[in-house]
């Protein structure tokens, strides 16, 4: 019975790797008959694992999908990567209950080898602290809406704004977006005729869903990770600036980071810069990312008096040096 459940064990992490197997390779891996191999396929389907079988000369056995999720094996690394990732998933993304069961069952579980190496890493690694916890998000919604954006159906939803205030709408969803410590639904908005960007943990979605529809070309030339950490963080911001930058937009647009605002080209060697933060302090740090002569075109009073007050700063460390 030893023997047999090591075999059976030894077939599992074959089949587990991405290719098709012949019962003449798996005999010869097992060092067994092709028929003891044909019996051991037929042990492993009992215990729940979907061994799907294909004939002919370049068929073979493979682990499948099945309806339920039947026990993994993972080998040393792959045990400590998944509970890293576990413990970075509960830190970080707005799934804590689902990730901590998660990880709660498989570190029950985990040889006292893997344990010590788990243990250190936790031990001796620092994670920062964030400014605010992440708003719980449920998998079964991110499931729905992801499901929603590949089969590109409408979807009609209750909505919160930052403010609380109600509505309801009605989209094309099709990205959900994992920026920060949020998630989004990046949709575009059948009332509104335009794009716009929900946070996920404030939606409540409304069945049965809607028709299909066509795809859209994506804003943001489709690069909607930019395109979401532009939109998240204009709509935090208190203060705003727009400023004239004597260097052509595309140089520009390389330099600055997609949080720190827009660049609109205003002829071959200018461009328009639209910047925002919550502090007069952050629109300074904004402009001094700039490698180029600029001019502030609009901006709250604030600014111009803490670029003055910068200016002879730098001047005198300038000169003390």
């Amino acid at each position: 019975m030893i023997e047999t459940s090591a075999r059976l064990l030894k077939l599992l992490t074959l089949l587990q790797s991405p290719r098709d197997w012949t019962g003449a390779e798996l005999a010869g891996k097992l060092q067994v008959s092709p028929r003891t191999v044909r019996a051991d396929i037929e042990r492993l389907r009992g215990l729940g694992y979907p061994v799907d079988a294909t004939r002919g000369s370049v068929g073979g056995y493979r682990l499948g999908a099945g309806g339920s999720l039947p026990p993994l094996l993972l080998d040393d690394d792959e045990a400590v990567a998944v509970v890293i990732g576990l413990r970075k998933a509960a830190e970080l993304t707005g799934l804590e209950e689902s990730s901590l069961q998660a990880l709660t069952k498989l570190e029950q579980v985990l040889p006292s080898r893997l344990r010590r190496r788990v243990s250190s890493i936790a031990t001796f690694t620092v994670q920062v602290p964030q400014d605010e916890p992440a708003p719980l998000v449920d998998p079964e919604l991110l499931t729905q809406l992801t499901g929603l954006c590949r089969d590109r159906e409408q979807l009609r939803f209750d909505y919160r704004s930052h403010r609380a205030e109600p509505s309801r709408r009605q989209v094309e969803p099709y990205r959900v977006v994992n920026w920060g410590r949020r998630w989004y639904l990046v949709g575009f908005d059948l009332d509104r005729q335009d794009w716009r960007t929900f946070r996920v943990d404030r939606i409540s979605p409304r069945i049965p869903t809607g028709p299909r529809f066509t795809p859209r070309q994506l804003p943001g030339d489709g690069d909607l990770a930019s395109y979401v950490s532009r939109r998240v963080s204009a709509a935090a911001w208190r203060y705003y600036a727009k400023v004239v930058i004597h260097a052509p937009a595309d140089s520009m647009a390389a330099q600055l980071p997609p949080a720190a605002g827009t660049i609109e080209p205003i002829d071959e060697h200018t461009c328009l810069f639209s910047t925002g933060s919550d502090s007069v302090k952050g629109l300074a740090v904004h402009l001094g990312l700039l490698d180029a002569d600029f001019e502030i075109q609009t901006g709250p009073a604030e600014l111009h008096a803490h670029l003055r007050q910068l200016a002879e700063r730098y001047g005198q460390a300038s000169r003390a040096s």
